[in-house]
């Protein structure tokens, strides 16, 4: 027999090993972090993407319910209390009209389907900095269509946000809208909105859709 004690590490070796342990855990938990930011990354894009495309599926079916009419007590009011206002503010416009898409949130609330509804860019006041996109909706028609009402965000990291209007007897699209007393009568038969968003890499990307409106005229009954 071999009288010889096993042989076992010496120092130098250990520490080898443990040098070489260490650079492939660290190298190991750098691949981790950025598979983990890059996860994080995408779901923040597509978030913002669903966000986008959901806004503007709701704008889109809002506005192609916009009306006027002019059913309503002109002993009460003044001026008809139906409107349809698109301002150009650059890039951050603004929408106010009446439309017949509001969906009751509660059961037999006293609500009809007619309600004024608003969109308009604003700072963000959960992000300092950045700009959001409201909506705000009146779910009663009076003389001050402008006032009142509840008002969210719609989406954020808004830095932009563009409205044109066809004008179906210039055969033109407008950069604003008025139905008020002294302007336009009748609604425009398309309305294009453009949406950007600050994506999280830092650029931005642009979201647009149509409306068809149906009802262009004031309903006389």
């Amino acid at each position: 027999m071999n009288g010889r004690r096993p042989r076992g590490f010496t120092l130098v070796e250990v520490l080898i090993a443990v040098g070489i342990t260490a650079v492939v855990g660290a190298m190991a938990l750098g691949a981790f972090q950025r598979s983990h930011a890059a996860r994080v990354a995408v779901e923040e894009q597509d978030e913002r993407v669903s966000g986008a495309r959901g806004a503007l599926g709701r704008m889109a079916r809002e506005v192609s319910s916009a009306f006027l009419s002019e059913h309503f007590d002109r002993i009460r009011y003044r001026d008809r209390p139906t409107v349809f206002k698109g301002r150009d503010g650059g890039d951050r416009d603004s929408l106010l009209f009446a439309t017949m898409a509001h969906t009751r949130g509660v059961r037999d609330a006293r609500e009809s389907d007619q309600s004024v509804v608003e969109y308009y860019v604003d700072a963000d006041p959960e992000a300092p900095g950045e700009y959001a996109l409201f909506r705000r909706e009146k779910v009663r028609l009076d003389d001050e269509p402008d006032r009142g009402g509840t008002k969210a965000v719609l989406v954020r990291h808004v830095t932009g946000f563009d409205v044109t209007y066809w004008d179906w007897q210039k055969q033109e699209w407008s950069r604003d809208w008025s139905t008020a007393p002294g302007d336009r009568t009748l609604l425009p038969t398309r309305v294009k909105m453009k949406l950007v968003l600050k994506m999280p890499d830092g650029k931005d990307r642009s979201f647009e859709t149509q409306a068809r409106i149906a009802i262009v005229r004031p309903l006389d009954f």
